[in-house]
């Protein structure tokens, strides 16, 4: 990953402070210059998968789309592979994720807004997790629903192809039945699992966006956010991000 973008990110997250957001003698969470503001959230990023830099007002986060965790999907030689639990090498999809060699580059406001109207989020990657992987939404392909792929995802809801590792599910390993952050989508809000940091309870107040204002352990003040919703998906699980984007999304390129 490129080097300077590294540095920038190291000068950045030092002088980040993460705070609770129920916190009243919290510090200020933000790094501020003089053309915008980078979200403490970004502290959470894995730093050796993902670079995370503030340009003017706009940030961009780039991630060699590998996860900081143990899968069946890596390949039987590295370090972080285990033997398959909630999947088995006959319904596993076609790949390793060491086979992945590129990067993904998402750019985002730095203070993201609401649009006046919602769009579809599509096929592909629709966010960036802190693990270093990708987002996909609740679909395997062009309407085709989500059900015939769950037997290839393993206990994090994740799979390989058509490019690289990517979640639909909650990633178990960083989130589960909590308020941890999951990641960042396409639109520059922040996605945050099924509970709510400022109550510890499930939110009750999400839109069909699975989203809402309210505080984070990452702001002192509300702000808009997603929350996987706490809504049963075939019997077991639950779908990352299932509705439209909320704001003005970018490419995943």
């Amino acid at each position: 990953m490129n080097s300077l973008r590294l540095l920038n990110l190291t000068v950045l997250l030092v002088s980040v402070a993460l705070v609770g957001c129920d916190s009243a003698d919290s510090e200020d969470n933000t790094t501020t210059t003089s053309d915008g503001v980078l979200h403490s959230a970004f502290a959470e990023f894995d730093s050796n998968n993902v670079s995370v830099v503030l340009s003017g007002s706009e940030v961009i986060i780039e991630t060699n789309g590998l996860p900081n965790h143990t899968s069946p999907y890596w390949s039987s030689e590295h370090e972080l592979f285990v033997e398959p639990t909630v999947t088995t090498y006959q319904k596993m999809a076609p790949g390793d994720i060491d086979d992945f060699v590129g990067t993904y580059t998402l750019t985002v406001s730095s203070s993201p807004e609401k649009a006046t109207n919602s769009s579809s989020t599509g096929l592909g990657a629709i966010g960036i997790a802190v693990s270093g992987s990708v987002i996909y939404n609740d679909e395997e392909g062009p309407g085709i629903p989500l059900d015939g792929a769950i037997g290839s995802l393993d206990f994090n809801g994740a799979h390989t192809g058509p490019q690289s590792f990517h979640y639909h599910l909650e990633p178990i390993s960083f989130s589960d039945d909590d308020s941890n952050l999951i990641g960042v989508i396409s639109d520059g809000f922040f996605l945050y699992g099924r509970k709510c940091n400022s109550t510890g309870t499930y939110p009750t107040d999400l839109d069909e966006s699975g989203g809402h204002t309210a505080q984070t352990q990452h702001s002192e003040s509300e702000e808009y956010h997603y929350h996987i919703e706490n809504e049963v998906y075939l019997g077991s699980y639950y779908i990352l991000f299932p509705g439209n984007y909320q704001g003005t999304a970018s490419g995943i390129r």
